[in-house]
């Protein structure tokens, strides 16, 4: 028996529906600045904000319309250090990617998301070694 190994035409479409409703739920989340908002925050000008987004120092997620959001929580010290890191060994710089293994949960994490790990101290290593196995 051959065991079919790409999805069909119709889940494909199931799945970038989903994929945009995602997008589109997860750019209108409370937790989410806006560049302006962002810059405001850390004291430094919106400017500063497009350069560490374009840098990956910071995920910046364009919405349709080519606004950017920024999630809040990135500022915190426990994951500021740890975007560019994760960023590299995830070997991506799309932002996205970025986003959802920090909000997935990973099971060399104990079932946490990568995020909470930092947040409760577990060491950036094993974080990073999570994005490694993760890229993989």
């Amino acid at each position: 028996m051959t065991r079919v190994l790409y999805a069909t035409v119709e889940e494909t479409a199931i799945l970038l529906r989903e994929g945009k409703k995602y997008r589109h739920e997860r750019l209108r989340s409370a937790d989410m600045f806006t560049v302006t908002e962002a810059a405001s925050l850390l004291n430094v000008d919106a400017s500063t904000i497009v350069t560490w987004i374009s840098g990956g120092r910071c995920i910046g997620l364009a919405g349709p319309d080519g606004t950017l959001r920024i999630p809040r929580w990135q500022f915190e010290p426990s994951a500021w250090s740890a975007i560019q890191p994760i960023a590299r060994s995830l070997g991506t710089r799309d932002p996205w990617q970025v986003l959802v293994f920090l909000e997935t949960p990973a099971p060399a994490l104990e079932g946490l998301t990568p995020r909470v790990a930092l947040e409760r101290g577990i060491s950036i290593d094993r974080v990073l070694d999570a994005a490694i196995a993760d890229a993989h």
